[in-house]
């Protein structure tokens, strides 16, 4: 870890993003090795992940598009 990695984290923690979310992020980011670490740790998200990639704008059945 860095300065920069730290400093990162604190800006991260001020939108109070929900654990799921810093779990997909850091597996959209992850290497070969840390991927397979995080989805065998986790793989509801990964599955979710996986099924909300390749779908139309992320949604999954029964969802509609959220107005931000």
């Amino acid at each position: 870890m860095s300065l920069y990695d730290y400093q990162v984290s604190l800006e991260l923690s001020k939108i109070h993003p929900s654990f799921d979310a810093l779990i997909m992020a850091a597996m959209r980011k992850a290497d070969t090795n840390n991927a397979q670490l995080l989805v065998a740790a986790f793989p509801e998200i990964w599955d979710e992940l996986s099924e909300r990639y390749w779908s139309p704008k992320g949604l999954i059945a029964g969802e509609e598009q959220l107005n931000n």
